[in-house]
């Protein structure tokens, strides 16, 4: 190997040590690294202030409109129809007191005036009774006389004793007489009763030969005609009363328990019930009936409860009702509230102050999440009262004024940093709800 092949390797080493120095030189002039640590980023949430207001609970149920009244026209005499109102009809109504059909009263008119000559026939037995009776008396008593005067006569031997007993027998067919008479003068006081009665029950059929309407009502499921016969018992038609309108709506249990929060653990007593459930229960409600982008209202009377649960829907009868509901129409956007009309009705109970209510969807597994001072999520367990359509009154858990998430926080962290946004619409909305608004 030659000289000049053993020093090339030792030509590389003086270029590295020049580069090695270059950057030593370049490194000194620049500062140590700084280490920086990784921000908290907060996410956006939506929030509203938890309300505190005086609540009115409702409870939701629907029904079937129907007269409060129902009428049915059931013939009591028998006979054929020859009147009848021009508008008996079905769908009229028509007012108290007018006269509605006529039954022909000929053959009751006869019975009657039959009666009562009969009744006439008995004033005068009586008064040719009372006038025989006298006369038979003053006979017996005039026989009586005989018969002693006789019979004192036979014990001196001046009469015979066939005198005697004639007279006797005169005596006794006179006190016969006088019985008889007393007899049937005590029967005719019976007698008369009897066709008094019978001229009573002839004057009632007199009189329901011609039917007039009890109150105002409406007229339904007519079934006779003018010369038509009808026999005593047929049903002639239905008259519903236009006075006022019922609805039995069925409302859940579930719901109808949240009207009576507040009211003790106390239940009504015997004079209570006694006053009416209706008072006690002091329900207001409201009828309602969709009309396509409208909906009708009416205000409404709470009557009563049935006298029975569904088993199967879980629900009772509420009875409301309204007076002249057809004096309450107004054209275009309240029609009558007639029968058959399927409607709500809404069950509004008593104020229930100082409630805590938020939306039902701010509710998680029973929880709810809370800004606090420091822009962190809490999540806090609560204590629910109960469920009103999308609202839920808090009965512990959460204070009025705390800054409630109204937003889907997902995944929810607790101590997580926020940054909450006030949905003043929201709020707007659930107090608009609760009816504080």
């Amino acid at each position: 190997m030659s000289k000049a092949s053993r020093l090339k390797p030792l030509w590389i080493i003086p270029p590295i040590v020049i580069g090695v120095l270059v950057l030593m030189f370049m490194n000194a002039g620049k500062k140590a690294p700084i280490q920086v640590e990784n921000a908290e980023v907060a996410r956006v949430v939506r929030t509203i202030t938890v309300p505190q207001v005086d609540f009115q609970p409702v409870a939701e149920g629907y029904g079937v409109v129907q007269p409060a009244r129902v009428w049915s026209a059931v013939a009591q005499v028998t006979g054929r129809v020859i009147e009848m109102h021009p508008r008996l009809r079905d769908g009229e109504i028509i007012t108290a007191g007018t006269p509605l059909f006529r039954i022909d009263p000929v053959d009751y008119e006869l019975a009657l005036a039959q009666l009562k000559a009969e009744l006439t026939e008995i004033d005068v037995q009586q008064s040719n009774t009372k006038d025989l009776l006298a006369i038979e008396q003053r006979n017996l008593e005039l026989a009586g006389r005989e018969a002693d005067r006789l019979k004192k006569l036979a014990e001196i031997g001046t009469t015979s004793g066939s005198d005697t007993d004639q007279a006797e027998r005169t005596m006794l067919n006179s006190r016969t007489s006088v019985q008889n008479l007393q007899n049937s003068l005590a029967l005719l006081p019976t007698q008369r009763k009897v066709i008094e009665a019978k001229l009573a029950q002839a004057e009632r059929d007199l009189e329901n030969t011609s039917i007039k309407a009890p109150f105002n009502l409406r007229i339904a499921n007519l079934a006779i005609e003018t010369d038509q016969f009808v026999t005593t018992g047929q049903t002639l038609f239905q008259g519903d009363s236009v006075d006022r309108s019922e609805i039995v709506a069925q409302v859940a249990m579930s719901s109808l328990r949240h009207l009576f929060f507040g009211r003790g653990t106390d239940g009504p007593n015997t004079e209570q019930l006694g006053a009416g459930i209706a008072e006690y229960a002091d329900l207001s409600p409201v009828i309602q009936m969709e009309l396509g982008s409208d909906v009708a209202e009416w205000d409404a009377e709470f009557v009563r409860f049935t006298d029975s649960i569904d088993s199967q829907t879980r629900t009772i009868g509420a009875v409301v009702a309204l007076d002249k509901p057809f004096e309450k129409v107004i054209p275009g956007h309240r029609p009558p509230l007639s029968k058959g009309m399927f409607v709500k009705v809404l069950l509004r109970g008593r104020i229930q102050p100082q409630q805590i209510v938020i939306p039902r969807s701010a509710i998680r597994d029973g929880k709810v999440s809370i800004v606090d001072s420091e822009q962190r999520l809490v999540i806090k367990k609560i204590d629910l009262l109960y469920h009103q359509d999308d609202l839920s009154v808090i009965q512990s858990g959460i204070e009025a004024g705390q800054q409630l998430v109204v937003s889907d926080l997902i995944p929810a962290v607790e101590g997580m940093l926020l940054q909450p946004q006030p949905d003043q619409t929201a709020e707007k909305k659930l107090l608009r709800s609760a009816g504080a608004e």
